[in-house]
């Protein structure tokens, strides 16, 4: 549990902290954000504010990782640093598009294709690495079963099929995540509460552990290394919620696809370790109605040839332009995010409770 407080306090100080830092030095160098022309007019005051900002949040995880490790004479685990690993690789991938940004001064990155091509062979990679490296009970740090509280054992799935589930996964999350950052402190609010969710489902599931055998149950829970991944996300908790100091409206960055994208990596990554895939659904609910309302804005404008369900997608720019203020529909839909969160703890926690 030490380990957990010290990973957790290490990362909000450093993003506390750090933010400002990287704040002045995008600003001396006027690294800062366009906005969609057919966007809310609202948003139109925030161009220029500094972005990239999500270099921070990694920054924060990975010192605030690796320096209780350090501290505490421990071993960072592989399940912990292929999480870690894979926020760091779609980070940076997002880190090319914020930059493509700037450098052509227009609201657009690299193209769709480019980065769902960079997004799949980061996911691959992780999944191939993840359904490796047996430990000395034969366990490796993901399972080729598609899992809701734990595996799922018939719904286990071919190796090549696991790999491209996994790695769908990723490329999903990532991109919901980026999606919802539109409004300041939105994202990064809703993040903290779900990787909040699942440092708690760590902290159980070890406590719970097969490995364990002086308290190993009939319903333990075969996951790999909870404790350190309960670090790894408590430490995404933490610097999230210390961005969110500085993103909170009036947002004096923005975290770009570089946080973002990383954001939505590590839950994935959290979920795949955790053998939780389809739990995230409920816990990260709001990012699935994001997602949602694009992919339904889209299919029906093309299908009925221009005609929209929404005002405008993602879905918090509907609510904006039918009057709610910009903090308005952030609340609310901080609000919407920790009932799912707790609807998803209570459904992880009574599935023990009844099966014992």
């Amino acid at each position: 549990m030490i380990n957990i407080l010290l990973a957790g306090s290490i990362s909000l100080l450093l993003s506390l902290l750090g933010t400002p830092l990287l704040i002045r030095f995008l600003t001396k160098r006027q690294y800062g954000q366009f906005i969609r022309e057919d966007g809310p007019t609202a948003h139109y005051t925030k161009r220029g504010t500094p972005t990239m900002g999500g270099l921070v949040i990694i920054g924060s995880v990975v010192l605030g990782y690796a320096l209780t490790h350090l501290l505490r004479w421990q071993t960072p685990t592989l399940s912990g640093m292929l999480v870690i690993g894979l926020a760091v690789a779609m980070g940076f991938l997002g880190f090319l598009d914020d930059w493509s940004k700037i450098a052509k001064e227009r609201s657009l990155g690299l193209t769709p294709r480019a980065k769902l091509v960079g997004q799949a062979i980061i996911g691959i990679l992780f999944a191939l690495a993840a359904l490796n490296f047996p430990d000395e009970r034969g366990l490796t740090p993901a399972s080729p079963a598609i899992s809701f509280l734990r595996d799922i054992p018939w719904l286990s799935l071919w190796p090549a099929l696991a790999v491209g589930f996994i790695a769908f996964i990723i490329i999903c999350w990532a991109n919901a995540v980026n999606l919802t950052d539109g409004l300041d402190g939105l994202a990064a609010g809703s993040s903290t509460l779900v990787f909040a969710a699942y440092t708690i489902i760590n902290i159980w599931q070890f406590n719970q552990w097969c490995g364990r055998a002086s308290t190993a149950g009939p319903l333990c829970y075969e996951a790999r290394n909870p404790n350190d991944l309960a670090m790894v996300a408590i430490a995404f908790a933490g610097a999230c919620f210390g961005f969110l100091w500085w993103n909170a409206k009036p947002a004096k960055i923005f975290m770009g696809d570089t946080g973002s994208m990383a954001i939505g990596a590590a839950l994935a990554g959290l979920s795949v370790m955790t053998r939780t895939e389809l739990l995230l659904i409920i816990l990260g609910l709001l990012f699935v109605i994001e997602i949602g309302s694009v992919f339904l804005q889209v299919s029906y404008f093309k299908a009925t040839k221009g005609k929209r369900i929404f005002k405008m997608s993602p879905i918090h720019h509907h609510f904006e332009l039918k009057g709610w203020q910009e903090v308005t529909v952030v609340i609310r839909f901080w609000i919407i995010c920790g009932l799912c969160v707790a609807l998803g703890l209570g459904i992880f926690y009574a599935e023990w409770v009844v099966g014992q």
